[in-house]
C-alpha cells in the first residue's frame, strides 16, 4: 500500500473513533436519564434531586437517643418514691379574742396540719429510701412514703448525713425495686441527663430531660418550704438544665444507662434564672449508702477543723502566697477555735492559720472541697496533709476519726 493510501486509511480510523465516542457519550447520558435503577444507585430521585444520606443518619441517632431515654426512665421509675411529711402546728385563732367581765380574754389556739413533700429512691429491697436531709430533718414531723404502684407506708428517719444534704428513711417492705448507681466522676459536659421526682409535691414521678451543664458548682441553698430559715453551703455539685422543681428534692438524676449519678438538691431562685438545677454527685454519697447497709447508720470520717476556702480575696487579706487550699480559721467573736479540741487535727498538731493544700494527692480549693475529698476515706484511715505554715510547706500525717450522724 502506497503512502497516499496509508494516510487515507489513518484519517478514516480517526474519524470513525470520534463518531463512535460521541455516540457512546449520548447513549450513556440517555441510559442514566432513563434508568431508575442507576438513578437510585447514584442518589438521584425521580424529581432529579440528590438524596443526602445524612438526614437518615440524623433521624436514626435521634430515634436511638429517644429510645435510650425511655428505657432509662422505665428502668428507674419503679424505684422512685414520693416522700410526704405532716406536722401539727399550734396557731392562734384570730376570732377567739373577746371582752368579758375581767377584760380582754386570752386568745385560743388551734391545731393545724402542715404538710409538704419531696422525693426519694429505693436503695435496698427491704425498704431503705434515699432523700435530701432538708426533707427529712423537720422537727416533730411524721413521714410517709408512696411508691410508684400507689402503696403508702409509714416511714422513719434512720440517718441524717452530717457532711451532705442527704438522708435515709426506712419503710417496712420487701422485694422493692432498687436503683443502680453510676459513676459521677465519669461525666461529660453536654451529656443527656434525666431528673425524676414528685414535682411541686403533687405530680408523682415527673420526668424532665436536659444535659449536664457544669460540674463542681458551689451554691448557698435555703429551704423554700418555709419550715426552716437556715441556709447551707453546698459544694461540688452537678449543674443541669433538666427542670428541678420544688418537690423534686431527693429524687434521682439519671444517665441514659438508667443509673443514678446524682441526687437532686436545689434549683436557682425563681425569677432570677431558668434551667439551672443542682444535684449532689452520687460518688460523694456511696460511702454513706455502704455504711447504712452495713451498720444502719451513716459514718463519715472526721478531721476536726473549722475553715474557709482560700480564694484571691482571702489570700490577700491573710497575706498568703497560695490561692488554693483551705485555711484553718475560727471565730474569735464567739470563742470558736479553728481546731476542735482533742480532734484528730488537734492531736496531729494542726494550728490556727495553717493552710491545708492537699490531702494525699488531692488538691484542695474551689471546686474540690475538704468535705468532698474526705468523703473518699473512712474513719481510722491515715492521710497525709500538705500544710503551708509561715510560708513553708510541710507534711503532717493524721488518723481520721468518726463523725457522728
Amino acid at each position: 500500500m502506497n503512502n497516499k493510501a496509508n494516510r487515507a486509511f489513518i484519517i478514516f480510523i480517526v474519524i470513525l473513533s470520534l463518531v463512535t465516542g460521541v455516540l457512546g457519550g449520548v447513549g450513556g447520558v440517555a441510559l442514566v436519564l432513563s434508568s431508575g435503577t442507576i438513578q437510585r444507585l447514584v442518589g438521584i430521585n425521580s424529581n432529579g434531586n440528590v438524596n443526602l444520606p445524612s438526614s437518615q443518619k440524623v433521624e436514626n441517632v435521634m430515634v436511638k437517643e429517644d429510645s435510650s431515654t425511655v428505657d432509662a426512665v422505665n428502668k428507674v421509675s419503679p424505684a422512685v418514691v414520693s416522700v410526704i411529711f405532716t406536722k401539727d402546728v399550734q396557731v392562734i385563732n384570730p376570732f377567739s379574742f373577746g371582752f368579758g367581765s375581767g377584760g380582754l380574754s386570752q386568745p385560743q389556739t388551734q391545731v393545724q396540719k402542715q404538710q409538704g413533700g419531696g422525693s426519694g429512691f429505693v436503695i435496698t429491697s427491704d425498704g431503705y429510701i434515699a432523700t435530701n436531709r432538708h426533707v427529712a430533718e423537720i422537727d416533730g414531723a411524721k413521714y410517709s412514703v408512696i411508691t410508684q404502684d400507689g402503696k403508702k407506708y409509714d416511714a422513719k428517719v434512720v440517718a441524717l448525713d452530717p457532711a451532705f444534704d442527704f438522708a435515709v428513711l426506712k419503710i417496712e417492705a420487701k422485694n422493692l425495686p432498687v436503683v443502680d448507681f453510676g459513676d459521677s466522676d465519669n461525666l461529660d459536659i453536654g451529656q443527656k441527663l434525666i431528673a425524676i421526682g414528685n414535682a411541686l409535691g403533687e405530680f408523682q414521678n415527673t420526668v424532665t430531660v436536659g444535659v449536664l451543664s457544669g460540674k463542681q458548682r458551689s451554691i448557698q441553698a435555703g429551704d423554700s418550704s418555709g419550715t426552716s430559715s437556715s441556709t447551707e453551703n453546698l459544694e461540688g455539685l452537678l449543674q443541669t438544665d433538666a427542670a428541678i422543681n420544688e418537690g423534686n428534692s431527693g429524687g434521682p438524676l439519671v444517665n441514659l444507662k438508667g443509673q443514678v449519678i446524682g441526687v437532686n438538691v436545689a434549683t436557682a431562685a425563681k425569677g432570677q434564672s431558668e434551667g439551672i438545677g443542682f444535684a449532689i454527685p452520687i460518688n460523694y454519697l456511696k460511702p454513706a449508702v455502704d455504711s447504712i447497709k452495713k451498720s444502719g447508720k451513716i459514718i463519715r470520717p472526721y478531721l476536726g477543723i473549722r475553715y474557709a476556702t482560700v480564694d484571691q480575696k482571702i489570700a490577700a487579706i491573710k497575706g498568703i502566697e497560695a490561692d488554693k487550699g483551705v485555711i484553718v480559721l475560727g471565730n474569735s467573736d464567739i470563742g470558736q477555735s479553728g481546731v476542735v479540741k482533742d480532734s484528730p487535727a488537734d492531736k496531729a498538731g494542726i494550728k490556727e492559720g495553717d493552710v491545708i493544700l492537699k490531702i494525699n494527692n488531692d488538691d484542695l480549693g474551689q471546686g474540690n472541697s475538704l468535705v468532698n475529698v474526705l468523703s473518699k476515706y473512712h474513719p481510722g484511715d491515715e492521710v497525709t496533709l500538705q500544710v503551708l505554715r509561715d510560708g513553708k510547706k510541710q507534711d503532717i500525717k493524721v488518723k481520721l476519726g468518726e463523725m457522728g450522724s
